[in-house]
């Protein structure tokens, strides 16, 4: 998205943990509208860099700069992989999705037109009282999704967010989420060890190996030389279907 604002900027970026390097010298820009799909080995860094967006990881050295207005903190939002709710504790969809809206101070008014919004954008509108448990491993996510949509955000961050998907529900999560991304500006990060969904979805792309991170266009970025490098074996034809 040539011309875009810049909304992350990784500078000679280091990062790890009690003085151990996960990732060196890494330099990349996000802009604002782009769709970036974040692969590489598990254990390559992805996630350290993701906790860093959210202040969870100080650098050790370089600089991660994030727009203090459009990237602001409440305007930042986080898919995991799964609700960390536990199972027991009966909860509803509208009692999940109002989570997301911890920190922001807004009125109950206000609060109430978020949740019932973000509902209607993950295609959920109507299941506000529904038993959060209940519902098929795909409408739990979308759920999730739908409690970091509240906070309208200007950077969405998911973590894996289809693992334990069928193949159905993961292609109704990825149509989502190019709507979100593409019609409505949302810049995305999207975590994950399908590379086939990235060479479709992605507009850019970060593939961590080894401790550096190569950033550019998806089409450049997730090639067959480039990927077999990094995973230090052969990559599957479905890779590149």
């Amino acid at each position: 998205m040539t011309g875009a604002e810049v909304l992350v900027r990784a500078t000679d970026l280091v990062l790890g943990y009690a003085g151990v390097p996960v990732l060196r010298n890494v330099r990349l820009e996000i802009r604002a509208g782009e769709y970036w799909f974040f692969v590489g080995p598990n254990g390559a860094g992805k996630s350290t860099f993701v906790r860093a967006l959210f202040g969870l990881v100080t650098p050790s050295a370089g600089e991660l700069w994030i727009d203090p207005v459009r990237g602001a903190r409440q305007r930042r939002a986080f898919v995991p992989q799964r609700s960390v709710v536990d199972p027991s504790v009966p909860t509803t969809v509208r009692e999940q999705v109002a989570l997301g809206l911890v920190g922001l101070g807004i009125g109950r008014k206000e609060a109430g037109e978020r949740i019932v919004q973000a509902l209607e954008q993950v295609g959920l509108g109507g299941r506000l009282g529904d038993d959060f448990w209940t519902l098929s491993g795909g409408q739990r996510q979308r759920v999730m999704l739908a409690r970091a949509l509240v906070r309208r955000p200007t950077l969405l961050v998911l973590d894996e967010p289809e693992t334990g998907l069928d193949f159905a529900a993961e292609e109704r999560l990825l149509a989502l989420l190019d709507v979100i991304n593409r019609n409505h500006g949302v810049t995305t990060l999207y975590v994950s060890h399908d590379l086939a969904s990235a060479r479709r979805h992605a507009t850019h792309a970060a593939l961590f190996h080894g401790g550096t991170v190569e950033v550019g266009p998806a089409a450049a970025i997730l090639t067959r030389v480039r990927l077999e490098r990094a995973y230090g074996v052969a990559v599957s034809a479905a890779a590149f279907a």
